[in-house]
């Protein structure tokens, strides 16, 4: 078997594979590069060394046996038997659900999270989104410290296990995306620059030095993030990636990466038949991510939208601190906002920036379908000092608002796990780090970051405690009874609407109708013949329809059509999904 390095500073490289020791060759095609062969078959350990240094693992390493500190193993990807036909399943008209393998079920694995797929399939999704699979340190963790970029987690169960889930998932009709990192790698068990410059001082991120995109030694840094991307979609017949934190990829070169990256998915999408997609998330507001490559933008397929998050929850909670505080000043009319333009900050001044932020999108060229919508994520729950979801301070009836703002809203809706039934267990932010200094600097910095904000430390879960990852498992038992059952059933029925009806999928935004009322706190929208009507407030509420010509399609609260007058007479908290006549 022939085995291969990028080490353009290395004086000498040897592979060791199997027990025994290999000097390797340079490759005179390819600058930088050695090259040598061994014996070695699916499953054999191997490592190298770099000018007689420790044995280190591949860089670009299939399989991690031992963890990111070990040997990495050979994997031959076609041993696996794929049992799915599959021809794909696309952006447009998607609905997607966010889920941790480590916490969807008590034992933490693909196979578990493979068997509790048909409840998605219920529930009418059309893809999974999973977050960061590849490997780090200890056995739990949110998967946004890995390495090996190319390997899959191994108590998640190594790369047989993600291909069978991916293969039982199509088999269902779901499509998978995988949620990769490309804007750092884990402090733990990154080698990379023992091989070559692969990070570089000429820009920092919150993490220390930037990934090397456009320093010298770039273009095989690039090549390397590529590969990793494309394999994930060929390998392991994944449908798209989420991209995180874009914002922290600092190219200053005339291709940006994420151009580079998006032709090169078309690329392999026309190759394997089947669409491909890529969505970032992005703090950047700015509308060239997602706009097409021929019209000037990067070609990004899709991105989220925190700014109709911020809308929904300061619309529902009350909450105004940090970066809520823009959207708090009058949150329907940012509700309103980002329905019909996408962005909330679209060049406004943003206070928690201390300036001017965004760019409007161009709603005749822009799909609504291009931005991602939900009210509750994994950043935005794991990220609050307690993980407490939107479930723990909301009544049934706002979470239905919020469902309905999500589901039948003009963005691609996506769910974070648990949100779907209301789940009444936090989502915590935990670490298992091996590292015994690391596990103290995270535990302390993380109490530090909520101390500066009023809580007392010993309010803050301890992220290295077994019992902080154990809190976060979601409860299956929860779905079957009380309010969990009702708002499972509300979810199902949205969806259900979504996928009937053609105008709830309809890319158009400027299509989308707003009405709203600050101080009687109802908002109202219209999508083609479908409107929906929504009261956030305690009284019940006159929502002026102008016809009587509507029937109800879905109610989270029995209520009738509208009177003589036009009015809509909504309970306090409730909301309801028409269809005009």
């Amino acid at each position: 078997m022939q085995f291969e390095v990028w080490a353009p500073e290395a004086e000498r490289m040897t592979l060791h594979c199997a027990g025994a020791a290999h000097a390797l060759e340079r490759d005179p095609a390819r600058a930088g590069w050695w090259t040598g062969g061994a014996e070695a078959g699916d499953g054999t350990r191997y490592g190298f060394a770099v000018d007689d240094g420790p044995v280190l693992p591949d860089p670009r390493s299939r399989r991690q046996p031992d963890g990111p500190d070990g040997l990495s193993a050979v994997v031959d990807h076609g041993r696996y038997a794929w049992r799915a036909e599959w021809a794909g399943r696309g952006l447009p008209g998607a609905v997607l659900y966010e889920l941790h393998v480590g916490t969807y079920t008590p034992e933490g694995t693909l196979d578990a999270a493979a068997a509790r797929l048909e409840h998605l399939v219920e529930l009418g999704v059309t893809h999974v989104e999973l977050m960061p699979l590849c490997p780090f340190p200890g056995r739990h963790g949110w998967g946004y410290e890995g390495v090996s970029l190319w390997a899959v987690h191994e108590p998640y169960g190594g790369p047989e296990a993600l291909k069978r889930f991916v293969d039982r998932a199509h088999e269902l009709g779901l499509g998978v995306v995988l949620d990769v990192v490309h804007n750092h790698l884990g402090p733990s068990g990154n080698y990379l620059p023992a091989f070559g410059p692969y990070f570089t001082d000429t820009h920092h991120t919150p993490w220390g030095s930037a990934v090397n995109l456009d320093a010298p030694g770039s273009d095989e840094v690039r090549a390397y993030f590529l590969g990793s991307a494309l394999a994930w979609l060929r390998d392991y017949r994944i449908d798209g990636l989420r991209l995180d934190a874009v914002h922290a990829l600092a190219d200053t070169r005339a291709c940006h990466f994420l151009e580079e990256l998006s032709t090169a998915v078309d690329a392999l999408a026309e190759e394997v038949g089947r669409p491909l997609f890529l969505i970032a998330e992005s703090d950047l507001n700015d509308p060239r991510v997602i706009t097409s490559r021929a019209e000037g933008g990067l070609g990004v397929h899709a991105q989220w939208n925190d700014d109709f998050h911020h809308a929904v929850h300061t619309a529902l909670t009350g909450e105004d601190q940090g970066y809520y505080a823009d959207f708090a000043r009058a949150p329907l009319a940012a509700v309103a906002k980002t329905l019909t333009g996408g962005f909330f900050h679209d060049g406004t001044y943003s206070s928690f920036r201390g300036r001017g932020h965004g760019r409007p999108l161009d709603r005749t060229r822009v799909s609504a379908h291009r931005l991602l919508g939900y009210s509750q994520t994994h950043d935005q729950v794991g990220n609050r000092a307690l993980g407490d979801r939107l479930s723990m301070s909301l009544s049934p009836g706002l979470l239905a608002c919020a469902a309905a703002l999500t589901v039948t809203g003009p963005f691609t809706p996506m769910l974070f796990m648990g949100e779907e039934w209301a789940a009444g267990t936090p989502w915590q932010f935990f670490t298992d780090h091996t590292d015994p200094e690391l596990a103290e600097a995270v535990r302390r910095g993380r109490r530090r970051e909520f101390a500066a904000h009023g809580w007392a430390e010993e309010d803050v879960p301890d992220p290295q405690d077994p019992a902080t990852r154990d809190r976060s498992c979601l409860d299956w038992s929860e779905p079957e009874g009380g309010h969990h059952a009702r708002v499972l059933d509300w979810y199902r029925r949205l969806i259900a609407l979504r996928h009937a009806y053609a105008d709830l999928s309809d890319p158009d935004l400027s299509d989308v109708k707003v009405a709203f009322d600050e101080e009687a706190r109802w908002l109202a929208f219209r999508r083609g013949d479908v409107r929906v009507a929504l009261n956030v407030g305690k009284e019940s509420a006159a929502v002026p329809l102008g016809t009587r010509s509507v029937r109800v399609l879905a109610a989270w609260e029995p209520v009738d059509g509208p009177g003589e007058d036009g009015l809509l007479h909504l309970p306090g908290e409730s909301c309801v999904v028409l269809l005009q006549q």
